[in-house]
């Protein structure tokens, strides 16, 4: 398989075995609608090896095994997500490739292989996921890494990660915790969901530790709207959440420019194209189609010059209306006709809550180039369900939507 690829599940019950050269620590957590799981019995791992219809077990081979009977798995659960996390301290997947291996759990006959490509400075990801569609079971290769261990997985999932309680005065009972306090960051210690080494005894799963990490909205480098509104530079992104919860609402991306000093007006078309997971385009918006996957996304029409203050041109996007294969979206801006970004300025996008017409996240363009096409932002969604924004910057030379679309599905 490859990543974004599906395929239905021929076996009531199947096993998944992750193998890798290297010791990993392999978990399976079950999803309702909201993408979380509905209490911490939900997450099956090597210390708490068994849910509703979900068992973790070691596999013969080497590795573990996440086990679904899928008619076991209770109607409120649309899919479970197999993950793998490196067992080695500050160890990261760059130079191995972790293999998910799908089989009849009855007979051991293999459905399906999964090899995550291109892996670098992740410490733990999503490998494949087991999920309903239409009253059947499918397989999806997913290969999503995560840079914060166990730990970012199972936060994004809503699970309550606990991080050791800092010692009394008096150590407690072996395993203790360092001496030096753990960091804030949601970085899970080497092991805490894997076996202890020389301790066969489980522990307790991680809800019972008594002093809880920050959550995953709180990672460095990651920005959430409970501040206000965002100003974002090239290349940066911010998770649209707010007060702990995704943003599903209606948002509007408004797009605006001015002709440079000295040069006359110009027509630019901004667009958005919507991607699978897969990077393949699904449909995309513009000024000669101004609605696309029944009505979750509109754009608000062709603006001949530029003129004017506001945006010039505006699509908004219903998030929670958009259909489960649309895992991206790409806002673009092209010179139809021919004139180049460098007879542009004041260039930027911002979005907006489409209700109140409160500015969420802003990002000018500081800079131009003498090419025809430009990628403004990036709308991705997570796999817990909410949509992060990436302000991207990024020139190509391409005068209509038609010729983002390579570029754009690349820039996912």
């Amino acid at each position: 398989m490859t990543p974004g690829s599906n395929l239905p599940l021929s076996a009531v019950r199947v096993a998944v075995d992750v193998t890798a050269p290297v010791r990993l620590d392999v978990s399976g957590l079950l999803l309702a609608s909201d993408g979380k799981v509905r209490s911490d019995d939900d997450f099956v791992f090597y210390n708490q090896p068994a849910g509703p219809g979900v068992t973790h077990s070691a596999a013969a081979g080497g590795g573990d095994t996440i086990t679904v009977d899928t008619a076991a798995v209770p109607e409120g659960i649309e899919k479970i997500v197999v993950t793998a996390s490196l067992d080695t301290p500050g160890a990261t997947f760059a130079g191995t490739e972790p293999t998910g291996t799908v089989r009849n759990a009855d007979d051991g006959s293999v459905l399906a292989s999964f090899t995550p490509p291109q892996l670098g400075t992740e410490t733990a990801l999503v490998v494949v996921e087991i999920y309903r569609r239409g009253g059947a079971w499918k397989v999806r290769a997913v290969g999503q890494g995560y840079a914060n261990g166990l730990a970012g997985i199972a936060t994004d999932f809503g699970v309550s990660v606990e991080e050791p309680a800092a010692p009394a005065a008096t150590p407690q009972t072996p395993p203790a915790p360092p001496a030096t306090p753990a960091p804030a960051a949601p970085a899970a210690p080497a092991g805490q969901w894997g076996p202890p080494t020389g301790a066969p005894a489980p522990v307790a799963p991680p809800a019972a530790a008594p002093a809880p990490a920050a959550p995953a909205a709180a990672a460095p480098g990651k920005i959430n709207l409970d501040k206000g509104r965002v100003s974002l530079q090239k290349n940066q992104t911010v998770s649209l959440v707010k007060g702990g919860r995704p943003l599903l609402s209606s948002v509007r991306m408004g797009l605006g420019w001015e002709p440079a000093f000295r040069s006359k007006s110009i027509d630019l078309d901004a667009s958005v194209i919507a991607y699978g997971p897969d990077r393949k385009k699904v449909d995309n918006c513009f000024f000669g189609k101004l609605m696309i996957l029944g009505g979750a996304i509109q754009h608000s029409g062709d603006n001949l010059t530029g003129e004017g203050a506001g945006d010039d041109e505006a699509i908004t996007v219903h998030l929670g209306g958009l259909p489960p294969e649309v895992t991206g979206l790409v806002f673009v801006v092209n010179s139809f006709s021919g004139q180049k970004f460098s007879d542009v300025a004041k260039a930027y996008c911002r979005l907006l809550d489409a209700q109140s017409g409160e500015e969420l996240v802003r990002f000018d363009l500081t800079h131009s180039e003498p090419r025809t096409g430009v990628m403004m932002a990036k709308l991705i969604r997570q796999f817990s369900g909410e949509w992060e924004m990436t302000a991207m910057g990024e020139y190509v030379d391409a005068r209509t939507v038609r010729g983002m679309i390579k570029p754009a599905g690349q820039a996912l």
